[in-house]
């Protein structure tokens, strides 16, 4: 069995990697600053988007301000406003309805998750597909894009 990209995409690492690329390249533009790193899991009627590394220099000095709630709201506010964007995006690169979507911002360390969840498991052979391949690799779904991710040296870090 080979380890090539028509493999890969086969066990769910393509739309998973895209999904990642997709999610970074709107962080980055909707927020100026997008994350440092992004992976993209998906389980049954779930799809989940952990991001490292997104904060914005704003945000950061609020935090040491010693203002992270305000940091949350208004993060929390940002992404009810983008909720329709998002999820047509995600729409549009798995092709399932979603039916509800969740953000949720940490601190220490940088931590953005996004939950989609989906109105139907879809296809079996689909979830099977993509669940093996991440449990066997541990690079599947990571963001791929240089372009797109902010890294620490662009950042200035």
């Amino acid at each position: 069995m080979s380890d090539g990209p028509e493999d890969r995409e086969d066990h769910g690492q393509g739309l998973l990697a895209r999904i990642s690329n997709e999610m970074v390249r709107a962080q980055k533009q909707f927020f100026g600053k997008g994350p440092t790193e992004a992976k993209s899991y998906m389980l049954d009627d779930f799809l989940l988007i952990v991001m490292r590394g997104g904060l914005t220099t704003a945000e950061k000095t609020m935090l040491e301000f010693g203002n992270p709630e305000q940091v949350r709201q208004f993060r929390q506010l940002f992404q009810n406003e983008m909720r329709e964007r998002l999820t047509e995006m995600v729409e549009r690169l798995t092709g399932r309805k979603v039916v509800t979507y969740q953000s949720q911002i940490m601190f220490d360390p940088d931590l953005v998750v996004e939950m989609f969840v989906f109105d139907a498991a879809g296809d079996a052979n689909d979830r099977a597909a993509t669940a093996q391949g991440q449990t066997q690799d541990d690079s599947v779904g990571e963001a791929t894009d240089e372009d797109a991710l902010d890294s620490p040296a662009a950042a200035g870090q």
